[in-house]
C-alpha cells in the first residue's frame, strides 16, 4: 500500500536522525527539499540540509526521537502529508523530556518512482497555557517505551 511507503520515508528519517547520521537523512530529500527544525531554522536544497545536520551531530548531542504516526493524507497520487507527534530520551535517561514535544510535519512526492520528502518541519508542542496537553501528548509517547 502507498501509504505504507510514506510511512517507510518518516521511519527512514527518524533512524537516520536517531543514528545521528547527516548523508543517510539528507538523501531522504528532494535535491530542492526543505527542512525546518525545533529552533525555527530553514534549509533549503539537499546539500544545505546536509552541512546543516552534520554541523549539529558534530556539535550537540542530541537525543533520539520517540514517535508516533497519526495520519496520512494524499493530495494527490504523486504527493502526500504525514503529520505525527514525537518526543525525546535524553541521553542517560529513561523518560521523556516534555519540554521537547514536538509535531512532525512531512510533506512526501514521488519522483521518477521514489518518494521523497519534499518539506520536513518540527514544529515545538509547548501547547502555552495548556499543560494538560502536553502531559497527555508525553502520556501517549510514553505508551511506546515499553
Amino acid at each position: 500500500m502507498i501509504s505504507n511507503e510514506i510511512h517507510s520515508v518518516y521511519q527512514q528519517l527518524i533512524e537516520a536522525w536517531n543514528s545521528r547520521n547527516a548523508r543517510e537523512m539528507a538523501d531522504l530529500f528532494t535535491m530542492e527539499g526543505e527542512i525546518i527544525g525545533f529552533d525555527g531554522s530553514q534549509e533549503i536544497g539537499r546539500e544545505k540540509i546536509f552541512s546543516h545536520l552534520s554541523h549539529i551531530f558534530s556539535n550537540h548531542p542530541t537525543a533520539p526521537f520517540v514517535t508516533k504516526v497519526k495520519n496520512i493524507r494524499f493530495l494527490g497520487p504523486d504527493a502526500a502529508v504525514l503529520r505525527a507527534i514525537a518526543g525525546m530520551v535524553p541521553h542517560g535517561k529513561s523518560d521523556l523530556n516534555p519540554d521537547v514535544n514536538t509535531h512532525h510535519t512531512l510533506v512526501a512526492v514521488k519522483e521518477e518512482n521514489k518518494w521523497l520528502i519534499q518539506l520536513f518541519q518540527n514544529t515545538p508542542a509547548m501547547f502555552h497555557g495548556r499543560p494538560h496537553l502536553v502531559e497527555e501528548m508525553t502520556e501517549e509517547l510514553r505508551q511506546l517505551l515499553s
